[in-house]
């Protein structure tokens, strides 16, 4: 049994070249080489590995071997890995961060986040992301920690201490039940109504809601730390609750939600702030990551004036 030897990475480049453009010559061109350069190249890459890459007889053409086109496979391969290390490597060179670690609020809008994640993907290809969904005060909690850089946060964030932030727009929230709900049945519910009845409220663990209720009326109350649970025993007319406009909108065309009407709880407006500690400041990509979502917030107005129709 023979081990084959080790190509460098120029010779499999040559290989790629000659793959590419079809030809030694143009090989030779593409890479500012003489032709003879371009074959000796291969010739010493056929002998390190021992194998015959191009059939050269009966064709002016390069033609790949079936042993050379396994071997062109795993080529581009270690090409692109090479290619994206430079690319990391200049990128921290340059100051650009290797991994960014991102907590958002629950309550952002899934498309929102989807839009802006998709573009930093393609803006940031060299750069690891790691996204924490969290509900109210864990966000804010998650960035004085270290554990994340950057926060897309609740209201819960303003005043707190050695936490800088941006405003990054809204989200309006209306209370909401199953149509087969006691109130879900009411035209216009009274005043004092909602407190006989389960509230559904989103809560956490953190040390920044403890202790404490946010838009809570009804002594008898289910604590959810999932938003898409609360979305779901909403729909069993469990209780009724507070919710994002934006993500129950399909819920009230369908009849499944209805929108209640409700003269002492209207609902009101969830408020985001783009947040990092005082003393970290962010690198450039987590700091172009705040700027699309400070540009997408700023068309939140419109929806907020929906939440009052």
């Amino acid at each position: 049994m023979s081990n084959p030897g080790t190509p460098t990475l120029d010779q499999l480049r040559i290989l790629l070249a000659i793959v590419d453009t079809g030809s030694f010559a143009a090989a030779g061109r593409k890479l500012n080489r003489a032709v003879s350069v371009i074959s000796y190249g291969i010739a010493n890459l056929e002998t390190q590995l021992g194998l015959i890459l191009f059939d050269r007889e009966g064709t002016r053409k390069p033609k790949l071997t079936v042993a050379g086109r396994a071997v062109l496979a795993e080529a581009r391969s270690v090409a692109q890995g090479i290619d994206g290390l430079r690319a990391t490597v200049k990128g921290l060179l340059d100051g650009l961060e290797a991994e960014v670690d991102l907590a958002v609020d629950v309550m952002l809008p899934a498309e929102r986040l989807g839009q802006v994640l998709r573009d930093f993907a393609a803006q940031f290809p060299t750069v690891q992301l790691r996204l924490h969904v969290e509900a109210l005060g864990a966000v804010t909690a998650m960035v004085l920690d270290g554990t994340s850089i950057i926060g897309l946060s609740g209201p819960l964030s303003a005043g707190v201490v050695g936490i800088e932030s941006r405003l990054a727009g809204s989200v309006p929230m209306v209370p909401v039940a199953a149509p087969d709900h006691p109130l879900g049945q009411m035209t216009l519910i009274p005043p004092g109504a909602g407190r006989e009845h389960i509230q559904l409220v989103l809560t956490d663990r953190s040390r920044f809601t403890e202790g404490q209720d946010y838009s809570v009326v009804s002594p008898k109350t289910w604590r959810l730390a999932d938003l898409g649970a609360k979305h779901a025993l909403l729909r069993q007319g469990i209780g009724w609750g507070n919710m994002p406009l934006q993500m129950i909108e399909g819920d009230l065309m369908a009849g499944t939600l209805v929108r209640l009407v409700m003269p002492d709880h209207i609902g009101g407006t969830y408020r985001f702030a783009g947040i990092w500690r005082r003393d970290t400041p962010p690198g450039p990509a987590a700091l172009w990551l705040l700027d699309q979502f400070v540009a997408l917030g700023a068309g939140d107005r419109e929806l907020e004036e929906m939440a009052d129709i």
